[in-house]
């Protein structure tokens, strides 16, 4: 197989337009989290109490992360066209250390601008990093055993949930870092959250890998288009079909509301932290369709939220620190000061936030395309140097 992918070397838009856009939708959650005037004191999705667009906006941004593994697991099998799997399973292995040392020390602190680190977070960046280790050292195993195992996982890991539902279940360590999110203190008033227990997303990662193999040589590009379709398809039936029965998939049964829409919120209202069998299967459904139309498109629009998938860490790190540095300006330009900071961190673990404190809907959405299109030029200005300068080794980890 390895020779016969060989000469596929050309870099895929479409996954890079897929890419781009949700990390476009992914910086309205960012930006809702810092600046909606309920991000710390309500949740978003606690129909019937939450308003329909407040509901839309943060679920729509439930198809950010997963599509963002799943993505990284279909480029991983793109880069097996030009590596050796040894090769390409020591990159992963040093480039999934990298990713969870810069979660713990650059997203960490972009999260709660706290030099003390009293919080460390594991979020996306740490998912990935440790499942690209994880599939690193799988790299060599037969493709059907891959994804056999990828499979397993994503369709069988919520049989966890049978023993988390019971009263006398308490994860420990290791099991939080596996599967349950969770705050664990640990040294001196230091407290380590997990919001990303890693293996389902392990599971999504492997199974992006799998897809990989569609846009080899072995396949045209019109029947990977009809793969991709039937795919997508299957899983949204899947879906729908598996959440209607309402016994498997999710921790959390859907509820018949007051009303049909509220009805339809709570049927599509799904477990994130950590992501539930039906979470992955509404989020990445759609993935495969959407990867099935972008490879024929290309228009301005698709020409922008490319840059932004070429770029992807970049542009994850960057926006990030761009909206807390947004949000400290206001912090002070409300007359607040240290002590306020301080203060408001014994409730929230992000500095120069105030529960309470915020803007309605309309002005985060003008904020969100604010830093989107301010992220535009230090994209293409980014994407633009490692193009010139692909001899520097340490960018292919950036």
């Amino acid at each position: 197989m390895q020779t016969a992918l060989s000469n596929n070397k050309k870099r895929i838009e479409s996954i890079d337009i897929l890419r781009g856009i949700v990390m476009v939708i992914m910086a309205l959650d960012h930006t809702r989290d810092f600046f909606h005037v309920t991000s710390n004191t309500g949740d978003p999705l606690a129909i019937p109490s939450v308003s329909p667009a407040l509901f839309f906006t943060r679920w729509i941004t439930h198809f950010c992360a997963p599509v963002f593994v799943f993505l990284s697991g279909v480029s991983i099998y793109l880069q097996s066209f030009r590596k050796t799997k040894k090769e390409l399973g020591l990159f992963l292995l040093k480039r999934g250390i990298w990713l969870i040392a810069a979660e713990l020390i650059i997203m960490s602190f972009i999260f709660t601008f706290n030099p003390l680190y009293n919080i460390i977070f594991l979020e996306v960046i740490w998912a990935i990093g440790i499942s690209m280790i994880i599939l690193g050292l799988l790299i060599s195993l037969p493709f059907k055993l891959i994804l056999a195992i990828g499979l397993v996982i994503v369709v069988g890991h919520n049989l966890l949930d049978i023993a988390e539902a019971s009263s006398a279940f308490k994860p420990g360590f290791w099991y939080n870092i596996l599967h349950a999110r969770g705050a664990l203190p640990f040294a001196n008033s230091h407290v380590l959250i997990v919001l990303y227990p890693f293996l389902p997303w392990t599971g999504l990662m492997i199974l992006g890998y799998c897809t990989g193999i569609f846009y080899s040589s072995m396949y045209s590009p019109k029947e990977r288009k009809k793969i991709l379709l039937n795919i997508g398809m299957m899983v949204i039936l899947f879906f729908v079909l598996i959440r209607f029965i309402n016994v498997y998939g999710n921790p959390l049964p859907w509820k018949y509301q007051g009303n049909s829409l509220d009805t339809f919120f709570s049927f599509i209202n799904l477990e994130k932290y950590p992501p539930s069998l039906l979470f992955m299967c509404i989020t990445i459904g759609p993935a495969f369709i959407l990867l099935a139309y972008l490879e024929n498109i290309q228009n301005r629009f698709t020409n922008i939220v490319r840059m932004y998938g070429r770029v992807p860490f970049f542009y994850f790190l960057v926006h990030f620190f761009i909206i807390h540095i947004v949000a400290t300006i206001v912090f002070f330009a409300r007359g607040h000061n240290m002590d306020d900071a301080m203060k408001a961190a014994q409730q929230i673990p992000f500095l120069f936030l105030v529960p309470g404190e915020g803007f309605s809907l309309p002005v985060v959405y003008l904020i969100w395309l604010a830093v989107v299109i301010i992220m535009f030029p230090l994209c293409k200005w980014y994407d633009g140097y490692k193009t010139s300068h692909k001899q520097k080794w340490w960018l292919s980890y950036l």
